[in-house]
């Protein structure tokens, strides 16, 4: 490829109501720009062209982080400047920090010939994700990086499965407000009961098996969170008004994307999706809080590469 290339890399909902770290799917909106391009000087540059300050020191930025990740494994001295419009608000909770990271590792992999697998990539990735929230996880990164629905049987060996991808429209609010990764971690209670444990357990495989059967019912009636969701909703004002009317609407069903407070809700027709869109905008409308949505489909392709003009 060039020496320049453009990226798009996609939103992500991470958990799916009950796989918390081990489940998500990518969307087709919205998602970052970026561009990387290959430099002679070793060392990387980063440039924000968007109005989020973030960091432009490679070890503080977690695109940088991932980049840092896989040139450490390259073993030759390499350079690129990396240059991020991002779409995606970080603390949004629909995987800026990953979009950045697997963004910028699948574009350098693009320029240096890929000499490494997607497996690669995500370990490269996850470091972008440490540097977000403390932790590595994959969640977020795999579906932006393979496409569609993914599951993260392992991190650590890190073993990724593909699942099948339904057709599924998905409706996502973003509140005004920023929830970070880390803080939303924070609160989770360290200790479970064993009853809540086991029907966590099976409602993660009724997903699974209602995904792969295409089963709606089955996905609907497995979308429930007994762990996380009771804790984390706190942080999401009119959360439980708008999971309600979504329902009643005809959504399958939905909840918290990733660490909130974007909240996504899965319908099996735009007609549904839409309706659900509207009503969520009067409740936030009806409380004075500012809000975007969007309507989408499953992205099945992942990053997308172009190059630069």
């Amino acid at each position: 490829m060039a020496n320049k290339i453009t990226i798009h890399s996609p939103a992500t909902v991470a958990n799916m109501v009950c796989g918390f770290d081990v489940l998500g799917f990518a969307v087709n909106d919205p998602f970052d720009i970026m561009y990387i391009e290959f430099k002679v000087e070793p060392g990387i540059t980063i440039v924000n062209e968007d109005d989020f300050n973030l960091p432009t020191d490679p070890q503080q930025n977690v695109a940088g982080a991932a980049l840092l990740a896989l040139m450490e494994a390259y073993e030759k001295p390499v350079g690129f400047k990396l240059t991020i419009n991002k779409q995606i608000k970080p603390g949004s909770g629909v995987g800026s920090s990953a979009a950045s990271s697997a963004g910028a590792v699948v574009g350098a992999n693009a320029i240096l010939g890929n000499p490494f697998s997607k497996e690669d990539l995500v370990r490269f990735a996850m470091n972008g994700e440490k540097l977000a929230s403390g932790v590595k996880h994959a969640d977020n990164i795999a579906p932006c990086i393979y496409g569609g629905v993914t599951l993260i049987r392992s991190v650590f060996p890190l073993d990724i499965i593909k699942l099948t991808v339904p057709d599924l429209y998905v409706t996502i609010v973003h509140p005004q407000i920023e929830v970070r990764t880390a803080d939303a971690r924070s609160i989770l209670k360290q200790q479970i009961l064993l009853k809540d444990a086991i029907k966590q357990w099976g409602n993660i495989a009724g997903l699974v098996a209602g995904l792969e059967q295409g089963n709606y019912e089955l996905i609907g009636r497995s979308l429930e969170d007994v762990l996380i969701e009771p804790t984390r909703s706190i942080l999401i004002p009119a959360f439980d008004q708008v999971k309600k009317i979504s329902k009643e609407l005809g959504a399958l069903g939905g909840g918290i994307s990733g660490s909130g407070p974007s909240i996504f809700m899965l319908s099996t027709n735009e007609f549904t999706a839409k309706s659900v869109e509207i009503a969520m905008g009067q409740i936030y409308d009806s409380i004075g809080l500012s809000y975007h949505t969007y309507v989408t489909t499953i992205n099945t392709n992942g990053i997308q590469l172009m190059e630069a003009s």
